[in-house]
């Protein structure tokens, strides 16, 4: 038991650093090659920073326990809305433009309830043309990623540009595509490279770093998703503990601790308004990427559509659903947030686990 112990933290030790190394040097790779600044923050960090769940449910799928699959995903969003995002309302309520985060807020609750409602069915799976339902509404949520980011980033261009620097500026490459590189090739024999608009130096030994921080990141994210499924599937066993019940908890909080940490260094910086942000998109990546991927994985390799469980369907998605609602709504019409949110989401959080716990424990019977 000690040693599944052992073996389930150095794995979420694993993915949580395994997957700050990788976010860190595919951003940087990414606008290096010539990638939009606006596109990398819309898209590969978006998908980044959702990596850990991604694997870690993908992983478990695979396997066959569809509870852990199901449990870390809905267990993920259950925990950054009720848990992590309380905590940031609790201490600094945030304030947001509506037109900035009204489409995506929308799409979250619109994703919940489709996920909820295809899984809640009689027959109780997520077949592949309902996948792909699903992964539509991921799609729409990316475009709109794209098309905000662009929209801010030309906001962030002056109208008119001075009329003294006829060279291409650092600046200029990005919102072109060309990458910071490509406009200092007569540079690359020396040492280091200084970008004129920030002042900010790259050296060479930067190009390997971030290639090898890339490789590491993603081999140790790799490895720790491995390490969590297999160890967490064991501690259940040992335990009598369903898998549903170490997927929304123990993996959940889990997978879920970089956006943690993105919300206590944000409320230390008093930017509580990117931590609510980030929630946001990372919740939608959740519910309509990673459980489509496990439905697909599930239909591949065993033939048979994922499998959706009682505590899944009665318990999970409704609070799911229930505490987005109670995040976003009352945000949407007063253009901010309250501190009450925060506590009443933390207290439905405690209330989610407390019920959980009595229902495995045989004090309750829910499901």
């Amino acid at each position: 038991m000690a040693g599944c112990v052992i073996l389930l933290i150095l794995g979420i030790l694993l993915v949580v650093k395994g997957g700050d190394w990788f976010v860190d040097a595919a951003s940087w790779i990414a606008e290096v090659s010539g990638i939009p600044t606006f596109i990398i923050g819309a898209t590969i960090v978006s998908l980044a920073t959702t990596l850990p769940e991604i694997l870690v449910s993908s992983i478990a799928a695979s396997q066959g326990s569809a509870g852990m699959a199901i449990g870390n995903a809905v267990g993920s969003v259950n925990c950054n809305i009720a848990l992590i995002m309380a905590i940031s309302l609790l201490f600094m309520p945030a304030t947001f433009k509506r037109k900035d985060y009204a489409a995506k807020m929308v799409l979250l609750l619109v994703a919940i309830s489709t996920l909820w409602a295809v899984s809640a069915t009689a027959d109780g799976v997520v077949t592949w043309w309902e996948a792909i339902i699903v992964l539509l509404i991921f799609i729409a949520f990316m475009i709109e990623n794209v098309i905000g980011a662009k929209k801010h980033s030309k906001e962030l261009i002056p109208a008119v540009e001075s009329e003294q620097t006829k060279s291409v500026s650092a600046g200029d490459n990005l919102r072109r595509g060309n990458g910071i590189l490509i406009g200092y090739v007569e540079k690359l024999d020396a040492k280091k490279i200084t970008l004129k608009k920030s002042g900010k130096v790259i050296e060479r030994k930067d190009i390997v770093k971030n290639i090898v921080l890339f490789i590491i990141g993603a081999a140790a994210i790799v490895i720790g998703a491995q390490l969590m499924c297999d160890n967490g599937a064991s501690f259940a066993a040992r335990l009598g503990l369903s898998e549903d019940l170490i997927g929304v908890t123990i993996l959940a909080v889990g997978t879920s601790l970089p956006e943690l940490v993105t919300t206590i260094t944000a409320i230390a910086k008093k930017k509580s308004d990117l931590s609510v942000g980030n929630v946001i998109g990372a919740n939608i990546i959740d519910i309509t990427l990673i459980l489509p991927i496990c439905a697909i994985i599930s239909i591949a390799k065993f033939g048979t559509p994922l499998p959706v469980s009682s505590q899944s369907a009665i318990l999970d998605f409704p609070f799911c659903l229930a505490v987005a609602a109670v995040a976003i709504i009352p945000a949407l019409m007063a253009g901010k947030f309250k501190r009450w949110q925060g506590a009443l989401l933390l207290a439905g959080y405690v209330t989610y686990i407390t019920l959980l716990v009595l229902n495995t424990t045989g004090t309750i019977a829910i499901f």
